[in-house]
């Protein structure tokens, strides 16, 4: 039975669907999705066309809206919204150190995981839009890995979509991992070079840091183990329109004298420790390399390999002369699983994907060309998390989709302009800019 409630302005309803937890095999297994339907109150009678919500990540639940914040408020004026958490996030039987011993050891784990890709998530997706709509089409708005399922949409069930909007979120279509990360470290150096210049009292602040790091065992108070790449990995922050100014402030007064000298305080690990722990998302350490496979090839810890091709990244090396310390950020390496408390447990599952080598395709460049579904983008120029050439050379294999280029805004664009930057694409899939 469905519950309805309402927030200012609103009339939330809790929808659950079953489906499958492998689609190769339908009268086996399920799981259970969790999705929150959205309606303006003052329209909560209307037969409204759908807007399917499909959040980054991945490992993420979908927002938890307070009435009609960001992006919402512009969506509701004219659809009903399904606000999804995709299968193993938030409500949807979540995939975690605590859950996941339940499927066995490491390689039942490891098996489990691969059925939480896009292909999955747009066969769930499908299940769902014949419950909810009655069969019609609806649109989909993606974010960021919500934007990659929704080409995998575009490749496997076309049919389902009246139209796809995407932000932040074009994918390659052929790219293997470690072609994303060739390209991504150096997106990571401009990034951090930025952020020096805005803020040049960062570079001995971040120095002291990871020279204390170096030279200490630091563990937070939720029992992470903060080592000196786990400090640089905060540049994740640098690809929000308000990551630079939140690292700026991370890092003032991160140490306080005590009778044993300088420590760093407890301040600064409290607000540390939750900028770094996967406690609340494993999936995005888990199968965040696993988006980007598609052929035999194993994706073997991509990020860190190629990270080892980009010396400039190390620490210790930085350290001796006198220039900044470099960042890293949207990157999984596997210290993580030692460092996270979150993820230690599944250490050895976490490898195991690693090395698979029976990854299937995730988008079809055929039927990508034969598109007839209307699409638009949101490319942001030089996002830190998408390439922003992977993304351009997608928009042209799209027969019909329509691009917006723009350096107005970082990879948060649909939090921090919602509104404009959603009404903007809508637009476009109606030729209306």
């Amino acid at each position: 039975m469905s519950l309805s409630y309402r927030q200012p302005g609103v009339v939330l309803t809790d929808r659950r669907f079953t489906v499958p937890l492998d689609h190769a095999d339908p009268s086996g297994e399920t799981i259970e999705l969790y999705a929150r339907e959205v309606v303006a109150s003052d329209k909560a009678g209307q037969d409204l066309p759908w807007l399917l919500y499909l959040q980054g990540g991945p490992g993420f639940g979908a927002n938890r809206f307070v009435g009609r914040q960001a992006w919402l408020g512009r969506a509701l004026k004219e659809y009903r919204v399904l606000l999804l958490d995709q299968r193993g996030t938030g409500h949807s039987t979540p995939d975690n150190r605590q859950t996941l011993p339940l499927r066995g050891g490491p390689a039942e784990q490891a098996d489990h995981l691969t059925r939480f890709r896009a292909d999955s998530i747009v066969r769930d997706c499908e299940l769902a839009r014949r419950q909810v709509t009655g069969g019609a089409p609806w649109t989909v708005l993606g974010q960021s890995f919500g934007g990659f399922c929704t080409v995998t949409y575009l490749s496997l069930a076309p049919e389902g979509l009246a139209a796809a909007v995407i932000t932040g979120g074009l994918p390659s279509l052929d790219a293997h991992a470690d072609d994303v990360y060739r390209a991504a470290y150096p997106r990571m150096e401009r990034k951090t070079a930025a952020h020096y210049a805005r803020y040049p009292q960062d570079v001995e602040r971040a120095r002291r840091i990871a020279d204390h790091l170096l030279q200490h065992e630091v563990t937070l108070p939720n029992g992470y183990r903060l080592t000196v790449e786990a400090f640089q990995s905060l540049g994740i922050l640098l690809g929000g329109s308000e990551g630079s100014h939140r690292l700026h402030h991370l890092l003032e007064d991160a140490f306080v004298p005590t009778p044993r000298g300088p420590a760093l305080s407890d301040a600064f690990q409290e607000q540390i420790q939750g900028h770094l722990s996967y406690a609340g998302h494993p999936l995005y350490a888990l199968v965040h390399e696993a988006i980007y496979a598609q052929d035999a090839r194993p994706t073997a810890w991509s990020a860190e390999r190629v990270r080892a091709e980009f010396p400039s990244f190390d620490a210790a090396r930085a350290l001796t002369g006198d220039g900044p310390l470099p960042l890293t950020g949207e990157t999984v390496h596997p210290w993580t699983f030692d460092c996270d408390p979150a993820l230690r447990p599944l250490r050895e599952t976490a490898h195991l994907l690693a090395a698979r080598t029976d990854w299937t395709p995730l988008y079809d460049p055929a039927r990508l060309a034969a598109n007839e579904v209307p699409v638009a983008a949101a490319i942001y120029h030089d996002d830190l998390y998408v390439d922003t050439a992977h993304s351009l050379r997608t928009a042209r294999a799209v027969r019909g989709l329509r691009t917006w280029v723009t350096d107005e805004y970082e990879h948060d664009g649909l939090r921090a302009a919602g509104p404009r930057v959603l009404d903007r694409l809508l637009a476009l899939t109606r030729d209306e800019a």
